[in-house]
């Protein structure tokens, strides 16, 4: 598998190559649900389907389209991923390291995760954004085990800044200046696809989390092994499962991401141009 995977990474990187002619983003974006829009802000952009690169998912769950878009934001050259494969679909981390891993190959330094949340915190509604300072890893597996893909990192990987601190700054620095209430905070990570109880919902706030999801942190812990810089943030879609009155539903999650969807492209524009 080790030595399909690389010559996976390798053909999708030279196909995305043969595409974009001399564009060199130096940052890549995937898009979480409901969030796939930002790519429709990049200009002089060349998309190519997910099915046309070797190793790359097979998408099914709606609000991922399956594609990657490079093309100018914020001024400079962008890659964005339009859509991800969740652990509740798929017990094979391989498609997910294939797409970061081909970004890496192709020279991109900072990696920009999102996705949308259930917020454990009040004052953090639905269409709010928020910074993600840390994980927590409550899926019960983690994309590195088996054999080390040796090609790509070491076998153990620190984590102890998975979230880059000094890009969270720019972040954060962005969003004053672009007048973006971010709050900032801790995401756990639940495997899905059902939604959180009540009771799990209380211990992930009695254990230090403020917002929940399922996705997220296994691209992060794939791209820290790989040498990419990682920063990112959570749309907030819903209150956690007994927080409020409200019925949660996958239609829901993704009316609730267009909510803030105009304020995280506008974020996550200008905090490109930073780079």
């Amino acid at each position: 598998m080790a030595n399909t995977h690389k010559q996976n990474v390798e053909a999708s990187r030279d196909a995305i190559r043969a595409k974009i002619g001399g564009a060199k983003p130096k940052i890549a974006i995937i898009l979480g649900s409901g969030l796939g829009g930002l790519a429709e802000k990049i200009e002089n952009s060349v998309t190519i389907p997910y099915a046309d690169l070797p190793g790359f998912p097979t998408l099914t769950v709606a609000g991922h389209v399956g594609a990657v878009v490079v093309g100018r934001l914020g001024g400079v050259d962008v890659l964005a991923f339009k859509g991800r494969k969740h652990f509740y679909e798929t017990d094979d981390a391989y498609p997910l390291k294939t797409m970061i891993r081909t970004a890496k190959a192709l020279g991109i330094e900072t990696l920009f995760l999102s996705n949308a949340a259930g917020s454990l915190r009040d004052f953090m509604l639905p269409g709010s954004l928020m910074m993600i300072l840390d994980h927590i890893n409550y899926m019960g597996i983690n994309p590195l085990v088996g054999p080390n893909d040796d090609d790509f990192g070491s076998r153990f990987s620190p984590m102890s800044d998975a979230w880059d601190p000094a890009l969270r700054d720019k972040l954060m620095q962005t969003a004053q200046d672009e007048d973006i209430t971010l709050h900032e905070g801790v995401y756990m990570a639940f495997r899905g696809p059902s939604f959180e109880t009540p009771a799990e919902i209380r211990m992930a706030r009695t254990m230090g989390a403020d917002a929940v999801g399922m996705s997220s942190v296994p691209d992060c812990i794939i791209a820290r092994h790989c040498g990419l810089r990682v920063v990112g943030c959570s749309c907030i879609t819903n209150l956690g499962a007994g927080l409020s009155d409200e019925v949660l539903s996958h239609e829901h999650t993704l009316e609730n991401a267009a909510r803030g969807a105009a304020d995280f492209e506008r974020l996550v524009a200008s905090f490109a141009g930073r780079l």
